[in-house]
C-alpha cells in the first residue's frame, strides 16, 4: 500500500527507497482527506460503520468495489459466527410478510427474539428478500394452470433459496441480519399459491408496518396474514373481488377456521372450525356460505398464518395440481 500511495503521489519506482517515512506519512493523510466522499458513500452504501469502511478503503487503495466487496465478506463471517453463538434461543417474536404479484401470492413467516428487533427496517427487508426469493423461485410453476396450486415451504427450504437479483443463499442473508442486530433469526415457513384464469387470490395482513424506503417492493408485513382462494362465478360481474378477497382473508384471521366445510354445512356459532359454517366476521348474522353466494364467489381454500404459533405445516408441499413441478430446483448451499 505505501508503493502505491508513492507512486500515486508522483515518486517513480527506483526512487522509492529515498522517500523518507514522514513524507509518506503526510501523503497517506492527504490521500484519505481527499477520499472523505468516498468513506461518506461506502458507509451510505453498506451500512457499516466509519471505522470498518476507512479500514477497507485503506486495505484496497480506495478501491470502491473492492472494499464493498470485503466488508461484505467480513459481516458474512461474523455474522454466521454470531448466529452459531445465538443457535437455540427462542425466536417467537417476528413478522408475517404477504407479497401478491399477478396470479399468485406468497405468504412467509420469518421469526425473531423481541418485537424491537422485528420493528428494525433491516429485518423487514429480510422478510422482503425472503417472499421475493421465493416467488421467483415458483414463478414459472404459476404459468399456464387448469386448477390452483398451494405449497408449504418449511425452513430448511427457505434457506436454500436465493435472493433477486443479487442470487445470495437465504441462509447467508438471515446470517448478515444476525451479525447487524445482534439476535437470533429464523426462517420458520411460507406458502406459495397460484391460481388460473376465472380464478384470484384474496390477502389480509394484521397489524400492518409500513415498510421502509422507496426501494422496498410492496410486501405487507404484519403479526397475522390470510391467504384465501377463490373462483369468479359467471354471476359475479359486480363483485369487487379485490375487496371481498380482503372481507375474506379479515375474516380468516379474525375467525381462524380449522377446516372448509361445505355450503350445505349447517351455520354454527363462535366455537365453529369450518369456515363456510362461520358467522361471517363483518356480518355475524349470516354464516360466511351465505355472505359469498349472492356476490358470485366461491371459496376453494384458505391458509393462515399466526406469527409465533406452535401449528406445524402441513407436508412439504401441498398441491392441487397433478403435474406439478418440484419444491425446490436450487443448487445445494455452498459453505461460507
Amino acid at each position: 500500500m505505501q508503493r502505491a500511495a508513492l507512486v500515486a503521489f508522483g515518486a517513480r519506482p527506483g526512487q522509492l527507497g529515498s522517500w523518507p517515512l514522514a513524507r509518506l506519512f503526510h501523503a497517506g493523510l492527504r490521500l484519505l482527506a481527499t477520499n472523505k466522499e468516498l468513506l461518506l458513500r461506502l458507509r451510505k452504501k453498506t451500512g457499516y460503520s466509519f471505522m470498518n469502511c476507512r479500514k477497507a478503503l485503506e486495505t484496497f487503495g480506495n478501491d470502491f468495489k473492492q472494499a464493498e466487496v470485503w466488508l461484505h465478506k467480513q459481516a458474512q463471517k461474523e455474522g454466521w459466527s454470531k448466529a452459531s453463538k445465538l443457535q437455540g434461543r427462542k425466536a417467537k417474536e417476528g413478522l408475517i410478510g404477504v407479497l401478491q404479484e399477478g396470479n399468485a401470492a406468497v405468504m412467509v413467516e420469518v421469526n425473531c427474539e423481541t418485537d424491537f428487533v422485528a420493528r428494525n427496517a433491516r429485518f423487514h427487508q429480510l422478510v422482503q428478500q425472503v417472499a421475493v426469493g421465493i416467488m421467483a423461485h415458483h414463478q414459472d410453476a404459476g404459468k399456464q394452470l387448469t386448477t390452483y396450486v398451494k405449497r408449504f415451504l418449511k425452513a430448511e427450504d427457505l434457506s436454500q433459496l436465493r435472493t433477486v437479483p443479487e442470487g445470495r443463499l437465504l441462509s447467508d442473508q438471515v446470517a448478515l441480519a444476525i451479525g447487524k442486530l445482534g439476535e437470533n433469526m429464523v426462517l420458520r415457513r411460507a406458502a406459495w399459491v397460484a391460481v388460473p384464469s376465472g380464478c384470484y387470490v384474496g390477502s389480509y395482513v394484521h397489524g400492518i408496518l409500513p415498510t421502509d424506503g422507496p426501494s422496498m417492493i410492496k410486501v405487507a408485513l404484519g403479526k397475522y396474514g390470510a391467504l384465501v382462494i377463490c373462483e369468479a362465478l359467471a354471476n359475479s360481474p359486480g363483485t369487487n373481488l379485490v375487496d371481498m378477497g380482503r372481507k375474506l382473508g379479515q375474516h380468516v384471521v379474525g375467525m381462524a377456521p380449522l377446516s372448509l366445510g361445505t355450503l350445505d354445512d349447517e351455520p354454527g356459532g363462535d366455537t365453529e372450525t369450518k369456515m363456510l359454517a362461520q358467522p361471517f366476521l363483518l356480518e355475524p348474522n349470516l354464516s360466511l356460505g351465505q355472505y359469498v353466494q349472492p356476490h358470485g364467489v366461491s371459496v376453494l381454500d384458505f391458509v393462515r398464518f399466526e406469527c409465533g404459533e406452535a401449528a406445524e405445516l402441513p407436508g412439504a408441499q401441498e398441491s392441487q395440481e397433478e403435474d406439478a413441478m418440484p419444491l425446490l430446483a436450487s443448487p445445494p448451499a455452498q459453505g461460507v
